[in-house]
């Protein structure tokens, strides 16, 4: 499994929604600007958002996008699912694949299963608040 841009880049608007959130709706275009992201790429994530009620949007002077509740009711595997639909690291494990004929012989299908169930615990965990306290991540390296 690779989360793919599409699940990333929600991921990083949703976070910059949340820590420039006044109330007000916020631009994409800024958005765009300061995630480095093509404003394009952006509009196309946008409608899977707002028709699952995470963002709230609004066209025209003073349009643009805002949260429709606390970052911390935003959980990231709640974002993923929908953006990258089946986080399923096998087919037989995906939503409404049907039982596997080779499923009772199977010697692999419990360890795909907890892996299945750590990556889903795990990614349920980690809300959009989570990332917005991880200031600079990544930027600690000294030589």
């Amino acid at each position: 499994m690779m989360i793919s841009t599409r699940g990333r880049y929600a991921l990083r608007v949703l976070v910059d929604l949340a820590e420039h959130s006044n109330g007000a709706y916020i631009p994409m275009k800024d958005v765009a600007e300061r995630q480095d992201i093509s404003l394009k790429y952006i509009e196309k994530i946008m409608p899977v958002l707002t028709a699952n009620d995470l963002v709230e949007g609004m066209h025209g002077k003073g349009g643009g996008y805002k949260l429709n509740r606390a970052p911390e009711d935003y959980r990231v595997g709640d974002v993923l699912r929908l953006t990258e639909g089946s986080l399923a690291p096998v087919k037989c494990l995906e939503e409404n694949a049907g039982v596997c004929e080779r499923c009772i012989e199977c010697r692999t299908l419990p360890m795909w299963e907890k892996f299945f169930d750590v990556i889903n615990g795990y990614l349920d965990s980690v809300t959009i608040a989570d990332l917005m306290r991880q200031n600079n991540a990544g930027n600690d390296y000294v030589i």
